[in-house]
């Protein structure tokens, strides 16, 4: 795992479980439970996370723009989780009771090969993967 990858997984899960006050989204015990399950997993620790509105993303490379080919979890109101993706205009892939069922599909559904982030950008990766093994 890179530094970059290991510090982005340090920094979501330093403030996953951030309270901000008595109105605190009922979304956010939710919202942990999966951060922490995510990363205990090796195949999705490796890759490079972010997160936005309440969903964790991963991403093959690094760099700024990233790569969009993985699906997504994010939390539902209820207390459960949904998969979505690759891509933002993809169809749901399921929901689920628990973070495990939730990251199991992830781990079902990535791409073939799929190993530790690349230290660059989703352009840059895609070069290296069209130049082949090395």
């Amino acid at each position: 795992m890179t530094d970059l990858v290991e510090a982005a997984w340090r920094k979501i899960l330093a403030t996953a479980g951030e309270h901000t006050g008595p109105g605190d989204s009922p979304l956010l015990g939710p919202f942990t439970e999966m951060v922490r399950v995510a990363y205990a997993e090796p195949q999705l620790r490796q890759l490079h996370p972010w997160t936005g509105m309440w969903e964790l993303h991963f991403s093959r490379c690094t760099g700024i723009r990233p790569t969009w080919d993985i699906p997504y979890i994010g939390t539902l109101a209820d207390g459960r989780y949904y998969v979505e993706g690759p891509l933002r205009s993809s169809p749901r892939i399921a929901e689920a009771d628990s973070a495990e069922a939730a990251v199991a599909m992830i781990i079902e559904r990535l791409p073939p090969g799929c190993g530790a982030a690349f230290a660059g950008t989703a352009e840059e990766l895609a070069l290296r993967e069209e130049s082949g093994p090395e």
